[in-house]
């Protein structure tokens, strides 16, 4: 113990000399993160610009410098476009992807939840099948989801890009891996001593230890519906029900014969950012919460 105690006292800092900050070898690395974050911000920095400016700012003058500010003209004319369509768009971006991604959470954690504490025959086998969905890539899936809601006449409906948004093999990978490793088999069957049956477990204890996992599975499947873009522009031909990513594009088509229409495009873009940024900014505490609560138990 004498000599820890002077090891340790051996590499303390003298009584009133200051601390070292970092040293030279930590200034390559801030400067190269900086670079990093300016090089990923910088395509926001030029939306931010472009959406302030009229058209004939926007062909007239770099795009990374501001000109005159016409923000509030741009979105008065966005919001009245074609009766107002683009709110349309936006309520229906906020039902695939804020239902779509709820369902599909519950869903990937009653999997996951599933595959971990119950055994039974071909377990294994389910489990490899999920991750193999995985790794296909949802532009291979399109067509054969087209095919497959021709057959039963469902195409050109909500149900059409809805259902097969709630599908998560990633969500019900995450869910198994995370239960596996936050409920603890003894609780479970405490529980059912007490008498609580298999629903009250999962409702009532399960879904509580695994919620920063699912929290992060709504967030990567609400980011996933919301950008979709294939699904849609191959179900859909109603334009009153596409969702705000394939209304904008259609908007981007026609602007050489409606060149004002590229403004449109450029505030809608930027409005669309604002539903994911909020929806991470209120989940944030709950999945840091939960994070640091699995750092104090480990």
């Amino acid at each position: 113990m004498t000599l820890l105690t002077r090891t340790e006292g051996a590499h303390a800092p003298a009584p009133g000399r200051p601390r070292r900050g970092p040293g030279l070898s930590a200034v390559p690395v801030i400067v190269f993160m900086a670079l990093v974050a300016g090089y990923m911000l910088l395509p926001v920095y030029w939306l931010l610009v472009s959406a302030t400016k009229s058209q004939g700012d926007l062909v007239s003058t770099p795009g990374l410098l501001p000109a005159d500010w016409h923000l509030g003209e741009n979105l008065a004319a966005l919001f009245s476009r074609q009766d107002g369509v683009y709110l349309r768009w936006l309520g229906n971006s906020l039902a695939y992807a804020g239902v779509g991604a709820a369902v599909g959470t519950l869903l990937a954690a009653m999997a996951g939840y599933a595959l971990t504490v119950y055994t039974f025959k071909g377990r294994e086998a389910v489990f490899s099948v999920i991750l193999g969905g995985v790794l296909v890539p949802a532009t291979a899936l399109a067509l054969p989801l087209f095919l497959l809601f021709a057959e039963v006449d469902a195409t050109n409906s909500f149900w059409s890009v809805f259902l097969p948004s709630i599908v998560s093999p990633f969500g019900v990978y995450l869910s198994r891996i995370f239960a596996a490793a936050s409920i603890p088999v003894e609780v479970i069957e405490a529980a059912r001593i007490d008498g609580a049956g298999e629903w009250t477990i999962f409702r009532t204890v399960a879904l509580r230890m695994m919620s920063p996992a699912l929290v992060t599975v709504f967030l990567f499947q609400f980011v996933v519906i919301w950008n979709n873009f294939l699904l849609p522009l191959i179900m859909l031909q109603d334009e009153r029900l596409y969702p705000v990513t394939l209304g904008l594009f259609t908007w981007q088509s026609q602007t050489s014969r409606a060149p004002e229409l590229q403004t449109l495009t450029l505030v809608g873009a930027l409005i669309s950012v604002v539903p994911i940024v909020i929806t991470f900014l209120m989940l944030q505490r709950y999945w840091r919460a939960g994070l640091a609560a699995g750092a104090v138990k480990s």
